[in-house]
Order: C-alpha cells, then sequence, then structure tokens
C-alpha cells in the first residue's frame, strides 16, 4: 500500500482538525463548538456538495451508466442490512441488530463529503449522480431495518405508524436538502456553479475542517459507549464497512465506472449513519440502545474510513483499474 498517499490523508488539515477535537477531549479541554453552528455546518456541506453534484449531473446528463450506478446503488442499500441483520443477531437482540444494521446500511454524508475532498486533492474527478446515489441510499435501510425487527419481534412486536417513519425516511432534512440542491444544480449548470463558487466552492475546505473538528469532539466522547458492546461490535464497525467497500469496488469494475466514481461508491456502501438513522430508530425501535449504534458509526467507522478506508480504496481501485 502507497504510504505517501496515507500520509497525504492523514496531514490534509480537515482530518488534522479531527484529530485536534479528538486531542481536546482526551486532554480535557473545554473546547467546545455552540449547538447552533455544527446543524449550520451540516446544512452548509448538504448544500454545497449536493449543487455541486447536480451541476456536474446538468454537464454530464442522464445516461444509460448513470442508471446501471444509481440501480447499483440501490441494491446495496437493501442487501446490507439484510446480511449485516443476520451476523449481528449471533450476539445481539432483534431490536440492536435491526438498528445497527439499518446504521449500516444507510450512508454517512459527512464521509461522502470528505472522500471529494480528498479526490479533488489527487486531481481525480467524480460523476454528480453520485450526490443522488448518496440521497437515495440514505432511506431503504430504514425500512429494511424495520421490517426485519417487525418480522423477527414476533410475540413482543408492537404497532409502527408507518406513515411516520417513512416520513422520517424519505423527508429527513438531510435527504431533503440533498435532493433539493442536486435539482437546484440541475436546472442552473455553470451558469448557476459561476454565480454560487465563491459561497459553494471557495470556503467549502475551511467548513469541512471547522465540522471535522467538531466531530472530533464527538466522536472522542461515544469511545466510552462502546466497553459494554465488547470485541464483536468493535470488529464488526471496522470489518464490515471494508467488506461492503470490496463488494462495491468489484460491482464498480464489473459495470465500468471511473476511478472516482468507484471510490465515491465504494465510500458510499462502507459508511454507516449516525444522524438520519438514529432518529428514525428513536421512533421505530425504541426498543434498541442508541449507546450501542450511534457510538459504533460515529466513533469507529467513521473515524477509520476518513483516515485508513480512504487511501486504502483508493489503492486497491488503482491496481484494479491499473
Amino acid at each position: 500500500m502507497d504510504t505517501n498517499l496515507i500520509l497525504s490523508n492523514l496531514l490534509s488539515p480537515p482530518i488534522l482538525f479531527f484529530f485536534l477535537g479528538v486531542l481536546a477531549v482526551a486532554v480535557r479541554s473545554d473546547l467546545e463548538i455552540p449547538q447552533p453552528i455544527p446543524k449550520f455546518l451540516s446544512l452548509y456541506l448538504l448544500f454545497a456538495i449536493g449543487f455541486r453534484g447536480g451541476t456536474e449531473l446538468h454537464e454530464s446528463g442522464l445516461t444509460s451508466e448513470v442508471g446501471i450506478a444509481l440501480a447499483a446503488a440501490m441494491a446495496m442499500a437493501f442487501l446490507v442490512p439484510l446480511y449485516s441483520f443476520f451476523i449481528l443477531r449471533v450476539k445481539l437482540p432483534v431490536a440492536d441488530a435491526a438498528a445497527i444494521a439499518a446504521t449500516y446500511g444507510s450512508i454517512s454524508a459527512v464521509t461522502f463529503i470528505t472522500a471529494a475532498s480528498f479526490l479533488q486533492r489527487l486531481d481525480v474527478g467524480f460523476g454528480g449522480h453520485l450526490v443522488a446515489a448518496m440521497a437515495l441510499m440514505e432511506s431503504p435501510a430504514i425500512v429494511v431495518g424495520v421490517l426485519l425487527y417487525n418480522i423477527h419481534a414476533r410475540g413482543e412486536r408492537r404497532g409502527i405508524a408507518w406513515g411516520e417513519v417513512l416520513r422520517e425516511a424519505f423527508l429527513n432534512g438531510s435527504v431533503f436538502l440533498i435532493l433539493g440542491s442536486l435539482m437546484i444544480g440541475v436546472l442552473t449548470g455553470a451558469e448557476g456553479a459561476s454565480a454560487l463558487a465563491p459561497f459553494a466552492e471557495d470556503i467549502f475546505k475551511g467548513m469541512l475542517a471547522f465540522f471535522l473538528l467538531d466531530m472530533g469532539l464527538i466522536a472522542a466522547r461515544r469511545l466510552g459507549d462502546l466497553r459494554r458492546g465488547g470485541l464483536f461490535l468493535t470488529l464488526f464497525a471496522i470489518v464490515i464497512p471494508m467488506v461492503n467497500a470490496m463488494a462495491a469496488i468489484a460491482i464498480a469494475n464489473l459495470i465500468g465506472m471511473s476511478r472516482g466514481d468507484a471510490l465515491m461508491f465504494a465510500v458510499l456502501c462502507a459508511s454507516a449513519s449516525y444522524i438520519a438513522v438514529p432518529a428514525a430508530m428513536r421512533l421505530s425501535i425504541p426498543d434498541a440502545n442508541p449507546s450501542l449504534y450511534v457510538p459504533m458509526s460515529l466513533a469507529i467507522t467513521f473515524p477509520f474510513n476518513i483516515v485508513v478506508g480512504l487511501p486504502l480504496y483508493m489503492q486497491i481501485i488503482e491496481l484494479f483499474w491499473r
């Protein structure tokens, strides 16, 4: 594996700011990001990546290759929570297995955005349709997780307000903003990109670095919650993302994706949700323990993907595409 690629990723400002947040918690600094700011940063990043993807999709257009890529993304969004659930059932009760499976079947928009910044540093492009894939992949896992819970809970099963669950799955704020920004980018194209470049492009890396500082603070505080999950859940949070990424890379190679598209597809399949899915699980599977599935995705899988996963997946892609 190319150590220069790892070092380049580790020494990028956004990643270093993530570790600065972790260090602040480790040394018990009183560093704190006031609550409205992280929410604004989340909204900004979703807007920027969605709009950028829309303008790129405007340039490339909707082709058969785009349709195949989106179909592959949807297939993985349904398959990952299915096999994850049955692996988790070896050690966990139904509710926890279903919630964690949904978490790992969904995606992390921030991991996707960090991967976009990683590719930008390498001067490797990716298609705007991957942003649409990101939006489409966030919701199916929630529905699959709830279905698995209902099927396997049997006697302890409770009635579920499906209207609310589906609303949370398909109309939660992150999905709505990504899709809305994507559509605006598609409608305005290059003219829109030029008009919003100072806001959507020029300050993007700085906003990402500040957001990852806050993510480092949160992740470090969540690590202690994983002690009750033991080694099994820690290994799951590292091994399953790698398995999902390898499957995604194989599919990307099979359907002829470019290197950049392959990396973004692998990142989507390897990441885990810590925003949309936890919100939905609190509503639909209240018996599930959030101190398991939230720190798994946020304190283990997210740092692993942005530090080790990105260069590892890119190196494997370079090997296959060569």
